[in-house]
């Protein structure tokens, strides 16, 4: 049987290799015939560290590498468009700073 390749959102990359993707998914609801989102929630093994928060990533099955990890990071589909906000305003101030002290 071949291994399921799946396309998630990476929601935490707080610890070393392992990331939490949110696959999300449409659901017909039994009786009324509505649509509802569902989502499951994967640990995955990223050897290499390469994605980050906001990521788009495949990722495929894999034999357990943990008690939560059945996942295995393929490729990073693209890149979070999030701006770090704090970091801009860290290193506006820095520049302010340089600025008074050349003057």
């Amino acid at each position: 049987m071949p291994k399921k390749l799946v396309t998630g959102v990476v929601t935490s990359d707080k610890c070393d290799k392992t990331r939490r993707v949110e696959i999300n998914r449409l659901v017909r609801h039994p009786k009324y015939g509505k649509f509802i989102r569902r989502r499951t929630v994967c640990q995955v093994h990223d050897e290499n560290n390469a994605s980050a928060i906001g990521d788009t990533v495949e990722v495929v099955e894999c034999p357990p590498k943990s008690k939560m990890k059945r996942w295995e990071l393929v490729r990073v589909v693209a890149k979070s468009q999030l701006v770090d906000i704090a970091a801009m305003r860290a290193a506006a101030k820095e520049a302010a700073a340089s600025e008074k002290t050349d003057a």
